[in-house]
């Protein structure tokens, strides 16, 4: 992940992100599309961390940041963490990341840093708590095909369809349902526990949840609202909310410490 020279970077709040793990060149390398830390920046007035996918040993930085962001990725959370017999991608996972996020994922909600979850993010959020996933959407019957699909990244990023929202979601967008961006193809099954489904698209596919038994500030989101982020009022709408938490969420540990 590079920034923006000349980025406004906002001093004292810093988001973690945990990194994906890469091959180039034949050297492992951890990173994550340089997009996800620019709308911290521009959009919750925070300073990006990239976690390296190392396992347990990054909750040994929870105590140093003011909130997590789980960021898309191409690879999908291997099925036998959540119970599935058969693997329809196996071509496509990261152990190492899910052997970072799923344990960083519970030990921040139970602390109650603010979490923002974004598309592979949604589904760890999921599995984390104990839910399932559906491996292939659009093989279900009457699902849409959620995938982006061919061409270029502004065609496969464009909004694809509504989603009609709920609860705190609805709250943050200030209205009943918003038009997204889709480039999924594994989405959350049976929600995990404690999950309240606040974002369904027209086809019944959940795009967003709200972690309701957290003692902080927890969403997630199948869709990437970090994509085009400054002209799209509602993905700024997210990132500020997300920002305004983790804001409280510093300015209480300051107070008790």
């Amino acid at each position: 992940m590079s920034l923006i020279v000349g980025s406004p970077i906002v001093g004292g709040l810093i988001v973690g992100i945990p990194a994906c793990t890469r091959e180039v060149g034949g050297h492992i390398q951890h990173a994550t599309p340089s997009r996800y830390g620019a709308a911290l920046i521009g959009g919750a007035g925070a300073v990006p961390v990239l976690l390296p996918p190392v396992g347990e040993a990054m909750l040994a930085m929870l105590d140093r940041l003011d909130g997590l962001l789980l960021s898309g990725s191409p690879s999908n959370v291997e099925p036998a963490r959540y119970g599935a017999a058969k693997d329809h991608t196996p071509d496509r996972h990261d152990p190492e990341r899910d052997e970072t996020t799923l344990p960083l994922i519970r030990a921040a909600l139970a602390r109650g840093l603010p979490v923002l979850a974004i598309c592979r993010g949604i589904q760890e959020l999921n599995v984390a708590l104990g839910g399932s996933l559906h491996q292939q959407v659009q093989d279900i019957p009457g699902r849409m095909d959620h995938r982006g699909g061919s061409g270029s990244n502004a065609h496969r990023y464009r909004a694809k369809h509504a989603v009609a929202l709920s609860g705190g979601l609805a709250g943050i967008f200030g209205k009943p349902g918003i038009m997204v961006n889709s480039l999924h193809e594994q989405g959350i099954d049976r929600p995990g526990e404690g999950l309240v489904v606040e974002a369904v698209a027209p086809d019944g596919m959940i795009e967003g949840v709200r972690v309701a038994g957290a003692p902080g500030w927890a969403f997630g989101v199948q869709w990437h609202p970090e994509w085009g982020y400054a002209d799209n009022a509602d993905s700024m709408a997210l990132f500020r909310a997300f920002g305004d938490a983790c804001r409280a969420y510093s300015a209480g540990l300051r107070k008790a410490a």
